[in-house]
């Protein structure tokens, strides 16, 4: 797999970074959309999660709110990542 250049069009608060690639082990969010039933477009959001070790690629990126932040916050948002292989996944 070819990696790309990252980079941020403009910066936020926040200078653009960059996250090397790591792999760690935290509970792990799944969002899902689940719809209504009705003839409209509602929907509504599903959360599951569980805990396993997984890998992150580098991230270079810009932002709004603080580093400390966004490594507090870091296992509450929700991932994507290869549930077969988890420390081998692209994502």
């Amino acid at each position: 797999m070819t990696e790309i250049r990252q980079r941020t069009e403009g910066e936020g608060k926040e200078p653009e970074h960059t996250h090397p690639a790591t792999e760690h082990g935290h509970d792990h969010w799944h969002v899902s959309h689940h719809h209504s039933g009705g003839l409209g477009d509602d929907f509504e959001h599903r959360a599951s999660w569980h805990t396993h070790v997984h890998n992150h690629a580098p991230l270079t990126h810009s932002h709004d709110y603080s580093r400390e932040d966004e490594e507090r916050d870091h296992a509450k948002e929700a991932h994507i990542h290869d549930h077969t292989a988890p420390t081998e996944s692209p994502a």
